[in-house]
This record gives structure tokens, C-alpha cells and sequence, in this order.
């Protein structure tokens, strides 16, 4: 029962991913028929996190998923990213484009920017409502089927199939721009998939109320002191900002690295496409290793510090040299494969598995932090590092941007991911230590 529990949430949430990274590589088809800014850009891959971050959606999501359970909480969350990825599609869509409903609304106000930026920012806010509350949902629900039962290596499992959602859309999404209803159909396949991706969060529900016992929840009351305990808690404080500061080198920095590709190594947009995806195919075949080593061996603490560190180096190379971007892609997804595979684990080992789901939203809202800001300030700082060069310049190929300032933004944050891992390391060396490096069965 617990496999097919993992099938199924894990393909839920590849459709979310999916929909999630659908617009990475294909930024300049946007830029080009939408005539977006690099700013702009990076405005609509941000206002994702605004839910999760100013209205702290996902800490009340957790809240919800510790109070009501996964049933209620995983449905408002699933529709949420249906109708943002449909708004999002419809944003861009030649219907919308050409004097659709809502466009004449929309183009009464805020004049600076596009009716079809705000509806597809509309449709990414949405989006960011129900997506990482989703995401805390199917957490909840492998931590309660598969706490003290490998569950680390439960985690990169379903890792590898969400995964797949994100390797897939960065090679399909360049194929289906060429698509004869044209290039949003590559948009509307998202909202599909996201469709899709609810209904077979009503076959596991239905599974889950056929089996009450198995999947049983520790439910109980929120206690406001229950955040405070939390916070006071330095393990998982330094879970979190390493967290943050990982996250936020990498998936603002996928939104980027196709166009990156393209521009620094002149690389056409189908092959900087499915170049990016190789890290992502790459942690598909090594994640589960590092999860049967986590239950295993333990040395969390460990191979945190060491992702963080190829991380840093990985975005370095990308800034400052001109060696070939497969070995910075490899490093790349190496990072992404040890630090995942250690850090969401760890969560249910430094706290009471009655509150993970509050954890969770606590440590997904700290990630959102990064993610609402940096891709703007990637796109900022994309725009400022290349003053005078247009669009019609870059996609003649007469011009090409220059992404190593963006680039050396993303190796600070691995520098501070590296620091977190060391302190975090350090503590758990101390009495207070959670046992972070040892093995599952020695925790238990």
C-alpha cells in the first residue's frame, strides 16, 4: 500500500513541476511575443512566492495539514493550481492577446505593464497559492506512511518521479512552442497535466479513506507556542536558512540557465533546453543511492556541506570562465542531488511528527522567501548588466546577454548555503544534536 501511495502523490506532484517550470525554456519566445523585459520576466516567475511569503499561505498551509489533515487541505491546494495554470495559459494566449475577456480591464490600470503580464501574473499568484502547499500535503503523507520505514529513501523516490515533471517540460516545452495552435500551447499542456495531476489526488484520497488505519494521522489543535518551539529550535532554524539559500541558487537559477545556454555558448534554445534537464535526469539516477545511504549511514549534516560546496563552485565556473557548461551542469546536479535527498528528512527527525506539517510550511515559506526575490533580482540584474541590448539584437543573433554578474549573485547564495551546513553540522555535533549523522535505526 505504501508504494502505491508514493506512486501516486509522487505523480501529482511531477505534474505540478511541471506546470511550475513551463515557462524556463521558453523565455524568449515570452519576451519576444509578449514584448516582457527581463524584468518582467523575472516579476512573473517571482509573484509564485507572494502567497506564500507576505500572506504566509504556507505556514498556514502546514497549520491546515497538522489540523484538518491532507484530505481537505490537499484538495483546495490541488484546484488552486489547476486555475493558476489555466489563467497563466490564457494570459499568453492569442484569445486573451487579441481583445479576450478581461483584457480591456486590465489595460484600465498600471499602464507600465501589459494586460497579458498581469493576467499571467494573476494566474502565477494563484499558482503559488495551492502549489507549495501541495507540496507540504504530500510530504505530510509520505512522512506518515513512511516514518521509521526508510523513509529517506521514500523521499528520493519520489523525488526521481517529481523530478521528471521538471526534466520533462524543459525538453518538451521548445517542441511545443512550434506547435500549429501556436507557441502557448505549450502552456495550456501545463494546465492539462495540472488537471490531470487533481484527479489522481482523488484516486489517492479515495485510497486513503479505504485504509484509515494505515494511514492514520497524529492530528491535534495548533498551539501558537507550537511555532515558538519550533523557532526556537537552532537545528531546524539552520535547516531552514540553508534551505532558503540552496533553493533559491537553484530553481530561480533554472528559470535562467536555458536562455544562459543560449546566449554564453550561443547553443539553440532546443538543445540549451534539454542540456539544462541533464541535471535533472542525472539526480534521477543517483538520488535514490544517497536516500538508502541517509537511512543507511546517516551523515546528513555531511553531505549537506558537501552539495552546498558544489554548488557554489558550480555557478562559479558559469560566472567566470568559459569552460564547457556540461561540467558545471554535472556539479550542478550533483549538489541537487545530495542536499534534497538529506534535508527533507531531516525535518521529521529535529521535530514532533505532530507538527511536521507546520514545519514544513515554516521551512517552505523561509524557501519562498528566495524565490520571490531572486528571480527578480536575477532579471534585474540581467537588464542592468546589459544596457542597450534589445531584443530583436539577441534574437537575430547579433548580440547576446551577458549573464556572469547574474551568475556570481547565484554563488553567494551557495557561500551562505555552505555556511548554514557548517553550523548546522556543528550543532548537531553538541548535546542538543538531533543525530542527524547517524543512521534511521539508530534514531529511532
Amino acid at each position: 500500500m505504501r508504494w502505491i501511495v508514493l506512486l501516486l502523490v509522487s505523480i501529482v506532484l511531477a505534474l505540478s513541476f511541471f506546470a511550475y517550470d513551463s515557462l524556463s525554456p521558453i523565455k524568449e519566445t515570452i519576451q519576444v511575443h509578449l514584448q516582457f523585459s527581463s524584468t518582467d520576466y523575472g516579476l512573473l516567475v517571482s509573484v509564485y512566492s507572494i502567497p506564500n511569503t507576505i500572506l504566509f499561505m504556507v505556514i498556514l498551509g502546514g497549520i491546515f495539514a497538522d489540523r484538518w489533515g491532507i484530505r481537505k487541505t490537499g484538495l483546495a491546494a490541488a484546484l488552486a493550481c489547476v486555475l493558476g495554470a489555466v489563467i497563466t495559459a490564457y494570459g499568453a494566449s492569442d484569445l486573451f492577446v487579441r481583445g479576450g475577456l478581461g483584457h480591456t480591464f486590465l489595460s484600465s490600470f498600471l499602464p507600465r505593464f501589459s494586460a497579458p503580464l498581469k493576467m499571467m501574473v494573476l494566474g502565477r499568484f494563484f499558482f503559488g497559492l495551492g502549489a507549495e502547499t501541495l507540496n507540504i500535503v504530500v510530504l505530510k503523507i509520505l512522512v506518515k506512511w513512511f516514518k521509521g520505514r526508510k523513509m529517506a529513501f521514500a523521499f528520493s523516490l519520489m523525488t526521481i518521479i517529481a523530478r521528471m515533471g521538471t526534466a520533462a517540460v524543459l525538453i518538451l516545452s521548445p517542441v511545443l512552442i512550434e506547435a500549429k495552435t501556436g507557441w502557448a500551447t505549450s502552456l495550456w499542456v501545463s494546465a492539462f497535466l495540472m488537471l490531470l495531476g487533481f484527479l489522481l489526488l482523488l484516486v489517492y484520497l479515495s485510497f486513503d479513506r479505504r485504509y484509515p488505519e494505515a494511514a492514520k494521522e497524529n492530528a491535534d489543535d495548533f498551539r501558537s507556542r507550537d511555532i515558538v518551539a519550533l523557532l526556537k529550535n537552532k537545528s531546524f532554524l539552520f535547516i531552514c536558512l540553508l534551505c532558503v539559500m540552496f533553493y533559491s541558487a537553484f530553481f530561480p537559477f533554472l528559470s535562467f540557465l536555458p536562455d544562459l545556454l543560449h546566449n554564453k555558448f550561443q547553443l539553440s534554445l532546443r538543445l540549451s533546453g534539454a542540456l539544462s534537464s541533464l541535471m535533472i535526469w542525472g539526480t534521477i539516477v543517483f538520488i535514490p543511492i544517497v536516500g538508502w545511504f541517509v537511512d543507511n549511514k546517516g551523515k546528513i549534516a555531511s553531505l549537506l556541506l558537501y552539495g552546498s560546496g558544489m554548488l557554489f563552485f558550480s555557478h562559479l565556473v558559469l560566472a567566470k570562465t568559459s569552460l564547457t557548461p556540461y561540467l558545471a551542469i554535472v556539479v550542478l546536479g550533483l549538489a541537487f542531488t545530495l542536499v534534497p535527498a538529506a534535508l527533507w528528512p531531516a525535518v521529521p527527525r529535529v521535530v514532533d511528527e505532530k507538527r511536521v506539517g507546520t514545519a514544513y510550511g515554516i521551512m517552505t515559506w523561509t524557501q519562498s522567501l528566495g524565490i520571490l526575490a531572486f528571480p527578480y533580482l536575477a532579471g534585474r540584474i540581467t537588464d542592468l548588466s546589459n544596457p542597450g541590448v534589445g531584443l530583436e539584437e539577441v534574437q537575430s543573433g547579433r548580440a547576446f546577454l551577458d549573464y556572469s554578474n547574474t551568475s556570481l549573485m547565484f554563488a553567494g547564495l551557495g557561500i551562505m548555503s555552505f555556511l548554514f551546513a557548517l553550523l548546522l553540522k556543528r550543532e548537531d555535533s553538541g548535546k542538543s544534536g538531533f543525530g542527524l549523522q547517524l543512521p534511521e535505526k539508530r534514531v529511532r
